[in-house]
């Protein structure tokens, strides 16, 4: 009688796979610790810029010229302690000074040159910029050295201060303001057979015009007022009868 053969996992085949089990989990593991590192390290980082920053603007408020060199310091920042080295050149302008300002935690123990986690850069200084005497004139409506406004040759074709007739000139002709067919010109308001020319109080058959001599505005609805012709030799008609 056979005896049946028992199926399973050899003691090799058990080892083999326990060894890529263990190097997966090593990478994974090795992943994560640098992903945590890589996080304390840029949040480290953010603090430093916040602390080289906060030494800047206590030397900009402090209302005193920084003087040029180099100082070293700590500071407790965010539950830590943190080692700044501050350094102060003068720039190429009178009066203003360039301050960079290099942040790292306490414990780093590097040179002056390394380990640092940030650098800052800013500026102090009480320089004023010298005036020139310019004062723009605000009510201009170009830019100094254009021509004036109407001026020959200023503009194109269809634009303010083009040819006459053709744009909004001052004092043109043809289509322009004070021109033939326009605003004073022939035709229009002030003009022959317009209002004050051939028309009321203007020419002749108008309301008080020309050809009406000694006539009086008169009242709508009347007949008109006939003043009958002086006779030569004195007096009226009425006045000889």
């Amino acid at each position: 009688m056979r005896r049946r053969a028992r199926c399973g996992f050899t003691l090799i085949e058990v080892l083999v796979a326990l060894a890529i089990v263990t190097i997966g989990m090593a990478a994974v593991l090795g992943a994560l610790n640098s992903s945590a590192e890589t996080v304390s390290y840029l949040r480290d980082k953010t603090f430093a810029q916040w602390v080289a920053l906060n030494r800047i603007a206590g030397l900009r408020l402090s209302g005193q010229q920084t003087p040029t060199g180099n100082s070293t310091g700590d500071v407790d920042f965010a539950g830590r302690k943190w080692h700044w080295r501050q350094e102060v050149t003068a720039s190429q302008i009178p009066g203003v000074v360039r301050i960079d300002v290099k942040v790292r935690p306490a414990e780093v123990k590097a040179g002056d040159d390394n380990g640092w986690f940030t650098t800052v850069s800013g500026i102090q200084g009480d320089a004023v910029g010298i005036p020139n005497g310019y004062l723009p004139d605000w009510g201009a409506q170009m830019l100094p050295g254009q021509a004036a406004l109407g001026a020959p040759g200023n503009g194109q074709p269809g634009t303010i201060g083009s040819a006459p007739g053709n744009s909004l000139t001052r004092g043109g002709s043809g289509s322009t303001l004070g021109g033939s067919s326009t605003l004073g010109g022939s035709g229009t308001l002030g003009s022959g057979g317009t209002l004050g020319g051939s028309t009321l109080g203007g020419g002749s058959d108008s309301l008080g015009g020309i050809g009406s001599p000694g006539q009086g505005a008169q009242s709508p609805g009347t007949a008109p007022l006939v003043v009958p012709p002086s006779d030569p030799d004195g007096g009226t008609p009425d006045s000889q009868q």
